[in-house]
């Protein structure tokens, strides 16, 4: 078991203006990514990954782009994003907070442990 308080940990930066910490099983992952960088006037640049995914706005507003269709989406919102599938963020606020659920877990987001 793992317990997770972002008051006691420093975050992850992840670039300028992002940081992110995450807890994980064997096969399940949660990740909270703070965005303090926008609005934006362009999304990201899509990416994709073999791992099924589910996100959560938990704060702010973004463009979720699947496959290159957006969606607007504000907070208690949620998205799902199969394997594979291109997809990208445009920040429409100036924060925004959302919480990804990726199956399996994503080994490349841990540390070593």
């Amino acid at each position: 078991m793992t317990v997770v308080r972002p008051r006691e940990i420093t975050p992850e930066t992840i670039a300028e203006g992002r940081t992110r910490y995450l807890a994980h099983t064997d096969d399940l992952m949660v990740v909270v990514i703070d965005f303090a960088d926008g609005p934006s006037a362009e999304p990201d640049p899509p990416h994709s990954h073999p791992h099924r995914q589910i996100t959560y706005v938990a704060e702010g507003e973004v463009l979720f782009f699947v496959d290159g269709q957006p969606h607007k989406l504000g907070p208690g919102d949620l998205i799902t994003v199969a394997s594979d599938v291109p997809h990208s963020i445009q920040l429409l606020t100036q924060h925004a907070r959302l919480v990804d659920t990726f199956t399996p877990t994503r080994s490349e987001f841990l540390k070593s442990e």
